[in-house]
C-alpha cells in the first residue's frame, strides 16, 4: 500500500457494529421524547397561567367563587357513625392519608379540565419533596411494559389539546355535529368544550376491569334501591363493549369492582358500628391486584376508581391510604367536610329506583298546570329536614311540607303539581329527590352544607336550579317568589334538557347517567399525567 495514501476507515464489527446501531435508534428516541415533554409542559403552564382555575360548585360554602383552590391531592376526613349507622362519634383516618385542607370553593369556567394542566407526576417508586414528585429509576425488564404506557399519555396529550382548542374557541364556532344530541345553552358550564371532550371520551378512553373478586361482594351491587347507582353502573361497565377493555395495557383507568352496600348487608354485624370488616375486605382486594398486577403501584392507584352509592362509601375508602388519598372515589356522598375532593373525586348521583320500568317516574306537566309553589315529603332526620320542618309543616298551604303524606295521596303526584320540589339533605348530603325532580320536570331545591352536585364540572346547576343555604329555610317562600315566571319556564325547559344526563338506560345510551359518570372519571384521568423516569 502507498505510505502516502490515507489509512483506511475503521470497521465496526462484532459489539462496536451493535453498538453504532443502537446509539442511532436511541438518541433520536431521546430527542423525540425531550421534546413532546417540552410541549405537553409548556401547554400545562399556559393552562394555569392563562385562567382563574379552581374545582366544581360547593354547595353551602362560605367562600367566594372568585377564591382558587390550591392544587394537592387528599383530604382529611373523620368516620362518623350513629345508632342508625349514620353521624355520631367519630373515628380518625389512616395516619398516611393527608390532613384536611381549606374548604372547597366555587366555580371553575370549564370542566374539571383547567385545575390539572399543573399536572402530576406519578411513576412507580415515588419520593415526593416540596409538592414536587420524582421516580427511582426502574428496572429494565418493565422498560417495555412502559412504552405502552407512553403511547397512552401522548393520545391523552392530544385530547387535552384538542379540548384546551374548544375551551379557547367556543364563542367562534359552530355546534360540532351529532347524530343524537348536540349541548347547548346555558345548562353547561360550557356547552362546546363538554361536547368535545365527550367525543375525544368515546374515541380515546379505556377502562380496564379487575376480574378478580366473586359476586355478591364483587361484580355486583343493588339496582333496585336508593343505592341503584351503585349496582347499575358496576353492572354497565361490565357488560360494556365499547368502553372495557380485556387488555390492561391499554387501559386509561382501572375499576375495582366491589359493592361496598353489599359489604354491609353481607359482612357488616347489624348495630355494632364497626366497619373494620369492610375496610379489611378492600384492603385485602388491593393487595391481590397489586401483588398480580403492575398498575397499582404504577401510580399508586391514582388512575383507579371505586364507586359508592352507600353512606360509608367514603369510611370504605379509608381501608388503603392510597385509595382515600389518590385513587378517584366516585361517591354519591359527596361531602367535602368529609374529605370528598371534587377535584380528583367524583360526585355520583344517587337514584332511587324501585323497579325498571321507569315511565310513572318520568315527565310533567308545565308550569301553568303546577299550583303548588314548594313541596316536600320525608322523615325528620339528619342536621337539616328538622329545620325545615320545623319552619313549615302545616304552615303554608303554598309550601306543602309533610313528614308523612296523608294516605291516597301520591308522592310523585305532588311533585308533578309541584312547580319547586325541596331537595334537603338527610343523614347524608345527597337525596335522591334531586333526579326524582329532574324526572318530573320539577325545578330542584337543594338545601344542603358542603355538598357538590352531580357533574357540576359540566353542568351549571344555577341554570335550572335554586341551592338554597340551610340557614335561609326560613325565607324559603320569599326566595321562591322573587323567580319570576318567565324565569322559572327557562329553569324548567332546561330540567328537561339536562334530564337525559340522569336516566339510567338498559343497555347505556350516549349522554345518560352511565356515560356522564364515565365523562367525570375521563376528566379526573386527565388531570393526572403517568410518566416513568428512566
Amino acid at each position: 500500500m502507498d505510505s502516502s495514501s490515507p489509512p483506511p476507515l475503521p470497521c465496526f464489527h462484532g459489539y462496536g457494529r451493535r453498538w453504532l446501531v443502537l446509539l442511532g435508534v436511541l438518541v433520536p428516541m431521546v430527542l423525540v421524547s425531550l421534546v413532546l415533554f417540552a410541549v405537553e409542559s409548556k401547554s400545562s403552564a399556559f393552562w394555569f397561567s392563562s385562567y382563574s382555575l379552581s374545582s366544581p360548585p360547593v354547595h353551602g360554602g362560605d367562600m367566594s367563587g372568585e377564591e382558587v383552590l390550591e392544587h394537592h391531592r387528599g383530604v382529611g376526613a373523620q368516620s362518623h357513625f350513629n345508632h342508625s349507622g349514620h353521624a355520631s362519634h367519630a373515628s380518625p383516618p389512616p395516619a398516611a392519608a393527608p390532613s384536611p385542607a381549606p374548604e372547597p370553593v366555587s366555580p371553575l369556567p370549564l370542566l374539571l379540565l383547567p385545575s390539572s394542566f399543573l399536572s402530576t407526576y406519578i411513576a412507580p417508586l415515588l419520593v415526593r419533596n416540596n409538592g414536587t414528585v420524582e421516580a427511582i429509576p426502574s428496572p429494565r425488564r418493565a422498560r417495555r411494559r412502559d412504552t405502552k404506557l407512553e403511547r397512552l399519555e401522548v393520545g391523552l396529550m392530544r385530547a387535552r389539546a384538542a379540548i384546551k382548542e374548544a375551551f379557547r374557541n367556543h364563542s367562534n364556532v359552530s355546534p360540532l355535529f351529532d347524530k343524537d344530541y348536540v349541548p347547548q345553552g346555558p345548562s353547561y358550564r360550557d356547552a362546546y368544550a363538554f361536547h368535545r371532550s365527550y367525543l375525544e371520551m368515546e374515541k380515546l378512553f379505556k377502562v380496564y376491569v379487575y376480574e378478580e373478586g366473586e359476586p355478591p361482594l364483587f361484580h355486583d351491587g343493588p339496582c333496585r334501591s336508593i343505592y341503584s347507582s351503585e349496582g347499575r353502573f358496576i353492572h354497565g361497565i361490565d357488560m360494556d363493549t365499547w368502553f372495557r377493555t380485556r387488555d390492561p395495557d391499554l387501559a386509561h383507568v382501572f375499576f375495582l369492582p366491589f359493592s361496598v352496600v353489599k359489604m354491609v348487608k353481607l359482612i357488616y354485624k347489624p348495630k355494632s358500628f364497626d366497619i373494620s370488616p369492610i375496610t379489611r375486605t378492600i384492603a385485602d382486594y388491593i393487595s391481590v391486584i397489586a401483588e398480580r398486577y403492575p398498575y397499582w403501584n404504577r401510580s399508586l392507584g391514582a388512575d383507579h376508581f371505586m364507586l359508592s352509592c352507600h353512606d360509608w362509601g367514603p369510611h370504605a375508602s379509608e381501608a388503603h391510604s392510597h385509595l382515600y388519598g389518590d385513587s378517584i372515589r366516585v361517591l354519591c356522598n359527596a361531602n367535602t367536610s368529609e374529605g370528598f375532593d371534587p377535584r380528583k373525586d367524583v360526585s355520583l348521583p344517587e337514584i332511587n329506583l324501585k323497579t325498571d320500568v321507569m315511565a310513572d317516574m318520568m315527565g310533567g306537566p308545565s308550569a301553568s298546570r303546577r299550583p303548588v309553589l314548594a313541596f316536600f315529603a320525608g322523615g325528620d332526620h339528619g342536621p337539616v329536614r328538622p329545620l325545615l320542618l320545623q319552619a313549615w309543616k302545616g304552615r303554608d298551604p303554598s309550601v306543602q311540607v309533610h313528614e308523612y303524606l296523608p294516605r291516597g295521596v301520591s308522592y310523585y303526584a305532588m311533585m308533578r303539581r309541584s312547580r319547586f320540589c325541596l331537595c334537603p339533605s338527610g343523614y347524608e348530603v345527597a337525596s335522591p329527590r334531586v333526579v326524582e325532580a329532574i324526572y318530573l320536570g320539577c325545578v330542584p331545591v337543594t338545601i344542603s352544607h358542603r355538598y357538590v352536585l352531580p357533574f357540576s364540572d359540566v353542568l351549571n346547576w344555577k341554570a335550572f336550579s335554586v341551592q338554597v343555604s340551610p340557614e335561609d329555610i326560613p325565607d324559603l317562600k320569599r326566595i321562591l317568589t322573587a323567580i319570576s315566571p318567565r324565569q322559572y319556564i327557562r329553569m324548567q325547559r332546561r330540567v328537561r334538557m339536562v334530564r337525559r344526563h340522569f336516566e339510567v338506560n338498559s343497555p347505556p345510551r350516549r349522554f345518560d347517567v352511565f356515560h356522564m359518570i364515565l365523562h367525570s372519571v375521563w376528566l379526573r384521568r386527565l388531570n393526572v399525567r403517568l410518566l416513568r423516569h428512566e
